[in-house]
């Protein structure tokens, strides 16, 4: 059997223990179900948009936002060729940059010969 002072010191710990969690208790009443502040327009969109990798969730990346629709085409169809016609792609656009460098100097020469530099100097 349990003594007197036990039995008080038993008493004294669950007094302890129901003051302590009566410090913790609220009376505020919860309210659950709380109306939603800004309602879908087409209910279950929210969800469709998370499952899936949309436009509107993956934005496009910073290389190619000055980027123009025949930019775009001009890389996919790059990047379907192999190395070899790639290669051969590089070499073409490569050639054509120097025919139409010569060319320009043609132009620029023949310019100078006519004398429509020195025309335009003299207008201004």
């Amino acid at each position: 059997m349990s003594t007197k002072k036990e039995r008080t010191l038993k008493y004294s710990m669950i007094k302890d223990e129901e003051q302590d969690d009566g410090g913790l208790l609220s009376l505020e009443k919860l309210d659950r179900a709380s109306p939603d502040l800004w309602p879908e327009k087409i209910p279950g969109i929210t969800d469709f948009i998370a499952m899936s990798d949309t436009p509107i969730r993956t934005p496009a990346p910073e290389w190619s936002r000055g980027l123009s629709q025949e930019d775009t085409t001009a890389m996919l169809q790059l990047s379907t060729l192999s190395p070899n016609a790639l290669i051969m792609e590089i070499k073409k656009i490569y050639d054509e940059a120097y025919q139409l460098g010569v060319s320009e100097a043609k132009e620029m020469t023949r310019g100078k010969y006519l004398g429509i530099f020195n025309n335009a100097k003299k207008k201004n």
